[in-house]
């Protein structure tokens, strides 16, 4: 007769790990199972019930398969009654406990990373891992329900795996000696099958078990834990991974693409050993500008009126109306060191971490600082925070920026949050410097980068009329973020150094970038407005990417350079270009032309829609066209081999 007694029995020391794996698979489950109906309207659109629950199963297997069978295995050879055998019983104790424990822990730390992204973690929670301080601050000040629940619930999976455990590896039956080599065997192959969970050439990846065009509902076919470490793993590799994931294309055939959509005639690329480097002459004649970028934090166009958000930015609305305003400009990913690569250096993006994260971009990589250093100009970063984050202050110093700023620097600021002093006295303090080095006769570039609208959203009282209530939200952080611009304005209109410079305000990315979208494009979309002495007023409708802006404002300064972007100067091109931009978001990439969007996603064929700006999202079109392809692909390696290759650069002068 089959009892539990005589399972364990026959089981002997796999049992403790065929329970634990069985527990993994139910919580797992159950909790997939919550989050669809969280997500019901978006799975029931994509008619995914049936299908991801049993792909989410495949992808549950695969997980306990890696975590728990390669133990299992190392147990049937080491388990015995001498004191290795039990040492290792001990440890495998402590093994199933943590790995319960990972699992609850990783789906404990998903609503919030779901709420903010759209994804399940992935490399960006890896990447915030590494900065426990403004992690813990973040968590603490703005989600204390969230933190305490992860506590508690990680506390109770930890006793009870723990007890759990200890109950399953009592009164083992160990198997005989001549038995085992036959257990390892059969073991060894259940667990690669189960985690492999398919004979073909590639394992599991969450590329086989997406079948939606909802990035969320594919995201919630797998398990964090699953998607933690996959992200992990795909790391570990810095470069090709474009090709990896998208396919292959001749190094020539991808040169002559990117060369093409640049709008630069052939004659305009300049050398063989650096494909993309081009010489420009800038629109502007006169005596040459400083520039002053004031990169905002998490600011996208839903908070700007002048761009049919939300009536939060009364001071960026006012700026449009005496500049350049860009009513179609596109982010390129979900990250601020994503958009500093972008805005900083003109380099189109790529799945891999932002160069300002990589190895072999800490030198020698093309920025605006490095070309305006060269020029004589004083270059400078100044933040608010701690310029460690995100690997800012290794990359800048390393490529052009002579002089940093941060959180140290502030002698007496008027607030200090979580994420550093206040945007006040982050602009105050800029102004000074702007003042001092235009009253030197030193010509300038500076980075400042905001960093008030970051959850959890600390701003000074008394400031703004609150838009919502409770204070700490993002839309009154967003509001306070623009009245901080509106005061600096107000003194660099009336200051010496106004008509020589020239200003741009963009966001680095829009904030909750999600969907129900391969790229949510609507979340792509962010302000970006050039002012300043001399900048025409205008309202430029034309579809425009982050990378677009470094060379505008080159020309716009007045210096004609020789530089590897590949962005367009928009200053020299025609009204009636359709434009193009570019959005990495995870593993999809879009291209979009026009209307038309062209995304690529890992291990699958290219898929082709339509924007409705008006619906505020893509529509199934015709599959694209060869050409179509063949564009997002070129653009999406070229990012690659520039890295690896170090082609993003000046040539040496020596």
């Amino acid at each position: 007769m089959f009892t539990i007694k005589s399972l364990k029995s026959s089981l002997g020391v796999v049992w403790p790990f065929a329970c634990f794996a069985l527990l993994g698979m139910v919580l797992l489950s159950l909790s997939r199972l919550g989050f669809m109906l969280w997500y019901s309207e978006q799975v029931t659109a994509a008619q995914g019930w049936g299908v991801m629950l049993l792909q989410g199963l495949r992808v549950d297997l695969a997980t306990v398969a890696w975590l728990w069978g390669l133990p299992a295995v190392l147990t049937v050879i080491l388990a015995g009654e001498h004191w290795l055998g039990k040492l290792w019983l001990g440890l495998m104790r402590v093994w199933l406990t943590f790995g319960l424990w990972l699992l609850v822990f990783m789906e404990m730390a998903t609503p919030g990373f779901l709420l903010e992204y759209g994804l399940r973690p992935n490399q960006i929670f890896v990447e915030y891992l590494i900065y426990p301080k403004e992690v813990f601050n973040t968590l603490w000040l703005g989600h204390k329900l969230e933190l305490a629940a992860g506590f508690v619930v990680g506390g109770l999976a930890v006793w009870l795996g723990w007890r759990l455990a200890g109950r399953c590896l009592q009164d083992l039956r160990l198997p005989r000696w001549y038995v085992r080599p036959v257990w390892v065997v059969v073991m060894l192959l259940l667990t690669v099958l189960a985690g492999r969970s398919t004979l073909g050439h590639r394992a599991l990846n969450p590329a086989m078990v997406a079948f939606s065009t909802d990035a969320t509902v594919n995201a919630l076919v797998t398990n964090s834990a699953y998607s933690l470490l996959f992200a992990v793993s795909q790391m570990r590799a810095e470069s090709g991974s474009s090709a990896a994931m998208y396919g292959q294309m001749p190094l020539d055939k991808i040169i002559s693409h990117v060369r093409e959509a640049s709008g630069r005639p052939a004659s305009a690329f300049i050398s063989d050993a650096l494909p993309t480097l081009s010489r420009n002459t800038a629109s502007y004649s006169g005596k040459p500008k400083n520039l002053v970028i004031l990169l905002q934090e998490s600011f996208g166009a839903q908070y700007v009126g002048a761009l049919g958000g939300l009536p939060l930015s009364p001071n960026i609305d006012r700026l449009a109306q005496q500049g350049w305003l860009f009513e179609n400009l596109y982010a390129t990913g979900t990250r601020s060191v994503r958009g500093i690569e972008a805005v900083v250096t003109g380099f189109t993006p790529t799945p891999a971490q932002a160069v300002v994260k990589l190895n072999k971009s800490q030198t020698g990589f093309f920025t605006l600082a490095q070309a305006l250093g060269s020029r004589g100009y004083s270059t400078q970063f100044i933040y608010g925070g701690e310029s460690h984050f995100d690997n800012m202050r290794s990359f800048f110093l390393g490529n052009g920026f002579q002089h940093i700023i941060e959180q140290k620097d502030y002698a007496n600021p008027a607030f200090v949050g979580s994420w550093g002093v206040s945007d006040e006295d982050l602009l105050l303090r800029a102004d000074a410097e702007f003042k001092q080095m235009h009253a030197a006769g030193k010509p300038f570039f500076s980075l400042v980068f905001s960093s008030s609208n970051h959850d959890p959203f600390e701003y000074p009282d008394g400031r703004i009329e609150p838009y919502e209530q409770p204070k700490q939200t993002r839309n009154n952080a967003v509001k306070y973020a623009d009245y901080a611009l509106g005061k600096f304005f107000e003194q660099a209109q009336q200051a010496d150094y106004w008509n020589d410079t020239v200003f741009l305000i963009v966001a680095d990315h829009d904030s909750r970038v999600l969907g129900d979208d391969l790229v949510p494009v609507p979340r792509f979309h962010i302000p970006g407005v050039i002012v300043g002495g001399g900048v025409p007023v205008k309202r430029d409708a034309r579809l425009v990417s982050q990378i677009d802006l470094a060379p505008t404002l080159l020309s716009l300064m007045g210096i004609s350079a020789d530089y590897p972007m590949l962005g367009r100067d928009l200053t020299q091109t025609p009204d009636a270009w359709e434009g193009r931009a570019m959005m990495q978001y995870d593993k999809n990439f879009a291209y979009m032309q026009g209307k038309q969007v062209t995304v690529l996603q890992a291990g699958k064929p290219a898929a082709g829609f339509v924007y409705d700006k008006q619906q505020q999202r893509l529509l199934p079109g015709t599959t694209p066209t060869p050409q179509q392809v063949d564009e997002a692909l070129a653009h999406v390696l070229w990012g690659d081999v520039a890295y690896d290759q170090r082609l993003f650069t000046l040539p040496v002068v020596h």
